[in-house]
């Protein structure tokens, strides 16, 4: 709920804390794995788990957790995941260095039958690069973090999941081997593709992102002509490490732009659409939007104006060419801070107003429809906080106030030899 008088600045400080509760509410003890979503009896996320490791260095500086304490947990989650079995086996961890989707949370095995996951695969060594790069102190703890944290990232063998072809595959299993599909083409795989061309061990060659940035896709904007990736969270996720300001590659510099303006187009793109609300949905407008991968409602349904719209649950909701069915993620405005921080919160504070029961417990819910008729106006809410939106919330608000996460790993050679090797240049590389 938004609180009469409150400052934009106490505002985004309450929302901020309430989503590094998260990773104190929804994390086991003996495993240190996060839980994907605040639902009893949800899987680990490997992904949502790599947000919390970045989130904990967050929650040291903002004095919500002790400097201690959040080394324990860190050290315990890289534990876990040294001594976590890699094999072929369905019930294993992980293999060939990398990770299943979802684990449970207590036994770390494979569940849900996910797949060997490229992408949250890196989200993971992500976040335990940024927990290395955090924890520098000369003591026992905060070495042995740096220590597992080297081994982990030196064990991925990306080499391997090139399959003998040029771009990374989405993912293995173990019966049937590599899917039928490749991280090819704008996404969320930048961090996946600078993580696996520096690996120390294990890399790609330079031509594997070449391969990757062939396949963009240039749709026109106002500024002229951006990256299209119709789901919100593509535009954001690995922007949560990387400071993509002033640096650029070869296949953003041909159009003069860099990653951090390119999703300032993408944020213009989702209000502009959301203003003209071509769907006809409850709510949309310049200060409403949020168009992204989330939960949604299942099934054929009846609109509050009557119409009868076709849903389909978990969807890749996007703008400008959807899909769309009226289902917002209202944490998104908020986490695009760091790119447009006066839309951000004009977004963040007519969500929260008008709807104000998409915070439980003080946290942003992953969706809500409020073209369906409901108990509020809110109408349809998914009921459930995300693990991902809730790291990405801390980070991204983190990097708009104090450029943490960024700073961290702007000094990480890792981060600076992935770069590189992409062909990234300028700025403060």
């Amino acid at each position: 709920m938004l609180q009469r008088y409150e400052t934009d600045a106490a505002l985004v400080d309450r929302l901020q804390k309430a989503a590094f509760s998260y990773f104190l509410d929804h994390v086991d003890a003996s495993t240190g794995l996060v839980a994907d979503t605040s639902l009893p009896g949800a899987p680990s996320s490997i992904a949502a788990t790599g947000f919390g490791l970045s989130a904990y260095p967050v929650g040291v500086e903002r004095g919500w957790i002790e400097r201690t304490a959040a080394a324990d947990r860190t050290l315990t989650t890289l534990r876990f995941f040294a001594q976590s079995r890699q094999s072929r086996d369905k019930d294993a961890t992980g293999y060939k260095g990398l990770y299943y989707h979802f684990l449970d949370m207590k036994t770390g095995q494979r569940t849900w039958k996910s797949e060997l996951s490229l992408i949250d695969s890196a989200l993971l060594l992500a976040g335990v690069l940024t927990a290395a790069a955090y924890f520098s102190r000369d003591n026992d703890v905060e070495s042995e973090i740096r220590s597992i944290a080297d081994m982990l990232y030196a064990r991925a063998n990306w080499h391997w999941a090139l399959d003998r072809a040029d771009t990374l595959s989405l993912g293995w299993k173990p019966r049937s081997g590599f899917l039928p599909y490749r991280w090819e083409g704008y996404s969320e795989a930048i961090i996946l593709y600078i993580l696996a061309l520096a690996s120390p061990a294990h890399p790609i060659p330079e031509q594997s992102y070449a391969a990757f940035a062939a396949k963009f896709d240039w749709m026109p904007c106002a500024q002229g002509s951006y990256l299209y990736a119709g789901p919100l969270f593509i535009h954001l996720f690995s922007h949560a490490w990387i400071d993509f300001r002033g640096i650029r590659d070869k296949a953003i510099a041909e159009k003069d732009s860099d990653y951090f303006e390119n999703t300032r187009c993408a944020i213009a793109v989702q209000r502009d659409y959301a203003a003209r609300n071509p769907g006809d949905f409850v709510g949309y407008g310049q200060d409403m939007w949020g168009l992204t991968a989330c939960d949604g409602p299942e099934k054929s349904r009846l609109l509050v104006n009557g119409r009868r719209q076709r849903f389909t649950g978990y969807s890749a909701r996007g703008a400008p060419l959807g899909p769309d069915d009226g289902t917002i993620a209202p944490w998104a405005p908020l986490a695009c801070l760091p790119f447009e921080p006066q839309a951000a919160m004009a977004g963040c504070r007519t969500i929260l107003s008008t709807y104000p029961d998409v915070l439980i417990d003080g946290r942003f819910t992953g969706s809500f429809n409020p073209s369906i008729a409901g108990s509020g106006p809110e109408g349809w809410v998914s009921g459930s906080s995300v693990g991902l939106d809730q790291g990405l919330l801390v980070m991204m608000i983190e990097n708009h106030r104090s450029g943490l996460i960024w700073d961290l790993l702007r000094d990480s050679r890792f981060i600076r030899r992935g770069l590189s090797r992409a062909g990234f240049s300028g700025g403060w590389l």
